[in-house]
């Protein structure tokens, strides 16, 4: 939290002007739930005026690339499932994400039942208060900062009476820090790596929808290179993960391999909506 006592003393001072204030949270989590790793990543959390967003720092990076050289070369594609954007002092969040070749978008309601302790703890300079929740099958322990005035954290959490500063599942699955802030002017332009993922405009669908195009997906992970497969082509290859397949029965067995890995690295943060996969 370096560097952030001047930012939010400003940001106190600001919080009702045109300008963006923008988070920088460090996230921490597991893909695989069985693993003592932790993957570790930036998340942005941008609060303007009128709405919150909350994505990847490389969506932005690579973004801010296409933008200095007048192309769209830089791609990034959210590995974490945690692009998510709402107006302000809203719970009904629009999600994004990638599935194979497409990007959809689809809106959930996700109010969070906040229970406040008179529990504190300072962290530098800051006095930060406890607050726990059940949230997406998970329990969870926030701290938040009260004299920050937004009712915003990363991802859904939001609803406090102030800034969340850190919050983590009781599994330490999933562990957010707030790491810098700082103020942009204007709002930031998202609509080719948000609301679209470089090229890829998102289709809208419903969170059912989602779950059937995830099962799909396990089903087949091959599904386009099945549909292209030519039998009666002697010379026929492609190419998955630097292995050369030559045939329908190594296609078949790339795809049991491709479907253990899927389960494998399946952590959902809201484990009450997770797709189940066959065992």
């Amino acid at each position: 939290m370096k560097n952030l006592i001047t930012s939010f003393l400003l940001l106190i001072f600001s919080i009702n002007s045109a300008q963006t204030h923008r988070f920088i949270y460090e996230l921490q989590y597991k893909y695989d739930s069985t693993s003592s790793d932790h993957q570790k990543v930036n998340m942005i959390l941008d609060i303007s005026p009128k709405e919150v967003k909350f994505y990847g720092r490389d969506l932005l990076i690579a973004d801010s690339l296409n933008k200095k050289f007048g192309n769209m070369d830089n791609k990034n594609v959210d590995m974490t499932g945690q692009i998510v954007k709402r107006k302000l002092n809203s719970s009904e969040n629009e999600n994004f994400i990638n599935i194979k070749f497409n990007y959809y978008s689809f809106k959930t309601n996700d109010k969070i039942d906040w229970k406040i302790s008179t529990e504190t703890k300072k962290v530098q300079d800051y006095t930060l208060q406890k607050a726990t929740a059940k949230f997406g099958g998970r329990n969870w322990i926030a701290w938040f900062n009260k004299d920050i005035p937004l009712n915003e954290g990363p991802f859904k959490f939001r609803g406090l009476p102030g800034l969340i500063f850190e919050i983590k599942d009781d599994k330490q699955e999933f562990i957010y820090s707030l790491v810098k802030s700082q103020k942009t002017e204007g709002i930031p332009v998202t609509n080719d790596f948000l609301e679209s993922n470089f090229g890829n405009k998102a289709i809208p669908v419903s969170e059912k929808q989602i779950q059937k195009l995830m099962m799909e997906f396990y089903n087949d992970p091959l599904a386009f290179e099945r549909t292209n497969f030519s039998k009666n082509s002697s010379d026929w290859r492609i190419n998955i993960g630097g292995r050369e397949i030559h045939s329908l029965e190594e296609l078949n067995a790339e795809t049991k391999n491709m479907q253990v890995i899927i389960k494998k690295y399946y952590n959902t943060l809201e484990l009450d909506k997770a797709v189940h996969y066959p065992n």
